[in-house]
């Protein structure tokens, strides 16, 4: 067991977040955060990483290196700085060696010649391959993505999901996600974590706990899905 949440409890500003939520995490495993805006879900992650108080429980079973991509990077933050995306790798410890960022680059669908182009003239996808390029590339043991498909296509989405699939199989790697993509859910992750803004969450293997019913009571409104065989 990699990671062992009991009874979490979070509180920001007087107002209770997260409520009495249990689950676990195995190594190597991949965990989807499942539920409507506004539930706690990237309140969850950030507990998990440290950067908020809690009540409960988090043990780990001990250290390990960990990346992180936070929901709400786009290239617009960086329009009026001039910071091309060689300049942002370099900013890592240790600045990684350009082949090395070449690699991971071509592993999200980006060549070459990105290097030197402003970060804030690139397409929100191409930004976000960008950022998934970056998260990777330090060999990290678990992954903290928060909607890393944001500003991508459909496809450019199941491209980006395929590839960690892929690293999760060569590397051993644990991925924890936040994602509204339901289709993903089900060919993508090992267990799911539903919570809402009520009392009400479930955890298990998708197909066991991600019923009409459950996904009613967990987004607060009627839902239906085809399952395609």
């Amino acid at each position: 067991m990699l990671l062992k949440v009991n009874n979490l409890s979070v509180d920001l500003d007087g107002e209770n977040i997260i409520k009495n939520l249990s689950f676990e995490v195995s190594k190597g495993e991949i965990m989807t955060i499942l539920g409507p805006n506004g539930a706690g879900k990237s309140v969850l992650i950030r507990t998990l990483l440290g950067f908020l108080p809690h009540k409960g429980e988090i043990t780990w079973d001990k250290k390990y290196k960990i990346g992180y991509l936070p929901q709400g990077l786009n290239q617009l933050l960086t329009k009026d700085l001039p910071l091309t995306v060689k300049d942002f790798f370099n900013l890592k410890e240790p600045i990684p060696d350009k082949n090395e960022i070449v690699r991971y680059l071509s592993m999200v669908g980006l060549k070459e010649d990105v290097l030197s182009k402003n970060t804030g003239n690139l397409s929100g996808g191409e930004f976000q391959r960008v950022l998934m390029a970056w998260v990777l590339i330090g060999d990290p043991d678990i992954l903290f993505l928060d909607e890393p498909t944001t500003g991508i296509d459909l496809g450019g989405g199941e491209t980006i999901y395929s590839l960690l699939k892929k690293i999760r199989e060569e590397k051993d790697l644990t991925i924890i996600l936040i994602t509204h993509d339901l289709n993903i859910v089900y060919g993508f992750t090992d267990k799911v974590l539903c919570i809402s803004r009520k009392e009400h969450a479930c955890f298990g293997k998708p197909h066991e706990v991600m019923s009409p019913q459950n996904l009613e009571d967990i987004f607060g409104t009627k839902l239906k899905y085809y399952e395609h065989k």
